[in-house]
């Protein structure tokens, strides 16, 4: 048989002829043929993927090596099927970089179906491309045992299909493993340590990246936190968790290098993490600035900031610098004292700021006037999360 398709291959490529006793010379030329073929299929991919996908020549050759084509009429379904949902090309583009086999898709049986079914549970068409576009490995993903079932273990979990939901747009990744993998593992692991079911909600619908760690990794790591003494009933217990999985153990050793850098005791990180977690993701460089700002710029002392450490997440230039610029004229001016009761000129809101900090003076207009120079960007003044 395979003597019969080599000589059939040679004769009809007119290379050679052969006899059916000389397979000596039938072996490096099939080669050669499957080898033409090969090169031909990968100069075709590599231009469809550059030219009609959008990708650059260093994402179209690393795509090429997991898909190949031999014509465009299977990838352009694929691409055709997303248009029609309201995808761009750059979305496509983007969904192929990450996910190559999704070129390899059958629209009416693997594409089509999934689209389908978040429309119907209330994905709006932007979100249904947000959800794709950051997550196309849920293309992999079967819509009965993967999909749905996914979304009725969140319904149960929220009481409430509209909340399941709104937590699976937020965090469409949820849709990639299977529940019992990591989920409900982890979810088990919190409850049996007290964690009110409301913080549990909070970590699903904010971050599965946590909530969805390997369980062997997820529950060392709650042994850790209880043994810094956090407590399961309080929200820090929480997001104590988010920090450990999130910053690796020797970037959280950088900060705390940092931070003693400025004065700072082991006690002092430990009391400051325990108020503020948020205080280890912040990078070096941004601990550095905002501490020379309160250290040398408004001459506070440091341990101001381990008693009040949310002083730590506010942007310098948003909020710092602006406020900053505004306390160190009225200090100039005898109207307030340096000390560590100042804090709540950056802690407050920003109409209490102004209210309280620069309408009251009868040097209002010059300060309003250097407030808004600082600001920079108008868009500065929305509230933000520390302005409700």
């Amino acid at each position: 048989m395979f003597h019969s398709i080599c000589k059939t291959l040679l004769h009809s490529r007119n290379r050679y002829t052969v006899t059916a006793h000389d397979p000596s010379m039938v072996v490096p030329s099939i080669l050669r043929y499957f080898s033409i073929d090969a090169d031909n299929r990968h100069s075709f991919t590599l231009s469809y993927l550059t030219e009609t996908c959008g990708l650059s020549p260093k994402s179209a050759l690393s795509a090429s090596k997991i898909v190949q084509f031999k014509s465009s009429e299977q990838p352009d379904s694929v691409l055709s099927s997303f248009q029609k949902f309201g995808f761009s090309k750059i979305h496509i583009s983007e969904m192929i970089r990450k996910f190559p086999k999704m070129l390899c898709c059958h629209p009416e049986k693997t594409i089509f179906p999934k689209l389908e079914f978040l429309l119907s549970r209330g994905a709006s068409t932007p979100e249904l491309v947000k959800i794709f576009t950051a997550n196309p490995w849920i293309l992999a993903s079967s819509l009965e045992n993967q999909l749905v079932h996914t979304l009725d273990i969140l319904i149960e979990l929220f009481k409430s299909e509209d909340k399941a939901i709104e937590a699976m747009k937020q965090n469409p990744r949820v849709l990639c493993t299977r529940p019992e993998a990591r989920l409900l593992p982890n979810i088990k692991t919190l409850r049996e340590n007290g964690v009110p079911e409301s913080y549990i909600l909070w970590l699903i619908s904010k971050h599965w990246q946590c909530i969805g760690a390997i369980p062997v990794k997820f529950e060392k790591i709650v042994e850790e936190v209880k043994e810094m003494g956090f407590s399961p009933l309080k929200s820090h217990f929480v997001e104590a968790i988010v920090v450990l999985i999130r910053v690796s153990k020797s970037k959280r050793d950088g900060r705390v290098e940092v931070y003693k850098r400025w004065g700072w005791s082991d006690k002092d990180i430990n009391i400051t993490f325990k108020k503020f977690p948020k205080c280890m993701t912040y990078s070096e460089d941004n601990i550095r600035a905002t501490m020379d700002f309160y250290v040398n710029k408004l001459g506070l002392e440091s341990s101001v900031i381990v008693n009040c450490p949310t002083l730590l997440g506010y942007s310098l230039k948003k909020r710092l610098i602006p406020r900053g610029t505004v306390l160190q004229f009225l200090s100039s001016k005898g109207l307030v004292k340096l000390d560590s009761r100042i804090t709540d000129m950056f802690i407050c809101s920003e109409w209490r700021f102004l209210e309280k900090y620069v309408k009251c003076h009868v040097e209002a207009p010059h300060l309003i006037k250097l407030y808004d120079h600082k600001l920079n960007l108008s868009d500065t003044r929305k509230p933000g999360k520390h302005d409700e």
